[in-house]
């Protein structure tokens, strides 16, 4: 079979904290002088037993690791190592997402937290050759006039080498959509496309409303969608694309197995999608890992898997240039030679 690392592909759902391994969980508490708990180093501890699946032991697990990370040298580092792993597994573009506000006390404020990660994000681009864009994400937790603050500072930093759209995180059953919708009024206005999460622990009427009040370019996940196939054709002909993670499906426990996750029906319907890897911190299971589930799982063939990649790069906020010269090395890739063509 040919190498899913070496597949060209962009990675368009990866959180900041989330995106770390263990070994770097590990590096940040030395460095933070935080004692780590047992459940957040052990393989075992980290993965959500299936009896046990759910958000809140994934989100506490989540803020325990964020601990760790005290200071500029820690997001540097966060940063500068996503870029590492993506440009590993033949990522060419990383649209990692973050929310400023959880890390701005220890490096004095909002507006220095943001501009840190910004500028590693163009250090890491010139060292990896990794495209690293910043996509800035309101909390479902927060008040939603906290997402008005984190919109305007993310329309401040837009453009060029800057902020290049703004997300909604955290669990979907809190709030209600419409209450963030004044923030997505703010980003959309400053020229950031909308990339919420929705329609994973919710279904389809949560996914019309993120579409009814947020007026998403992509939406983070969306599996749920497939349980409609009214609004499934609504995606599709809106050119709305889905940031589909299956590892994270199946550990949050929106599906029992992988063989459960939707994925064949939204591409046998027409859907842009985008395989990521969510949390891999603590889903342990990177962005090459999803294409590994496709093609071992749900029985993708290198031509789909290849047709994925490029979705995921026809679905990134890179420029037309980049996504033709990443588009052209995937059929190359695909013209190697290889053992899984069968239809």
């Amino acid at each position: 079979m040919r190498d899913l690392d070496a597949l060209p592909k962009a990675h368009l759902h990866l959180h900041f904290t989330g995106s770390m391994s263990i070994a770097s969980l590990r590096h940040l508490a030395d460095l933070a002088g935080v004692a780590l708990h047992d459940s957040l180093v052990d393989t075992e501890g980290l993965l959500v037993p299936p009896d046990q699946r759910g958000w809140f032991r994934f989100q506490r697990l989540y803020d325990m690791a964020r601990q760790v990370v005290r200071s500029e040298e820690a997001m540097r580092y966060i940063v500068a190592q996503a870029a590492r792993d993506d440009a590993a597994e033949g990522s060419r573009r990383l649209e990692l997402q973050v929310d400023p506000s959880s890390y701005a006390p220890h490096v004095g404020g909002l507006a220095p937290a943001l501009e840190i990660i910004l500028d590693e994000a163009r250090r890491a681009s010139a060292e990896t050759g990794v495209q690293v864009g910043i996509v800035v994400a309101a909390s479902r937790v927060r008040h939603p006039l906290d997402a008005r603050t984190i919109a305007r500072l993310a329309a401040r930093h837009a453009g060029e080498n800057g902020v290049i759209a703004f997300g909604l995180s955290n669990s979907e059953r809190v709030g209600r959509t419409s209450d963030w919708e004044a923030a997505f009024r703010i980003a959309r206005n400053a020229g950031l496309p909308g990339v919420p999460h929705g329609g994973e622990l919710l279904g389809p009427g949560h996914v019309r409303q993120v579409l009814a009040h947020l007026h998403p370019t992509r939406i983070g996940h969306g599996v749920r969608s497939a349980e409609e196939p009214a609004l499934l054709d609504e995606l599709v002909a809106a050119g709305i694309a889905l940031e589909v993670c299956p590892a994270s499906n199946v550990h949050l426990g929106v599906y029992d197995e992988v063989a459960d996750v939707p994925l064949r029906r939204l591409v046998d319907a027409g859907a842009t999608v985008a395989l990521g890897a969510d949390d891999p911190l603590l889903f342990l299971s990177r962005l090459t890992d999803q294409y590994r589930l496709a093609r071992e799982e749900l029985g993708f063939t290198d031509p789909e898997l290849a047709d994925l990649a490029r979705s995921s790069i026809r679905a990134s906020l890179a420029a037309d240039a980049d996504k033709a010269r990443w588009l052209a090395e995937v059929d190359d890739w695909l013209l190697a030679p290889g053992a899984s063509d069968a239809a």
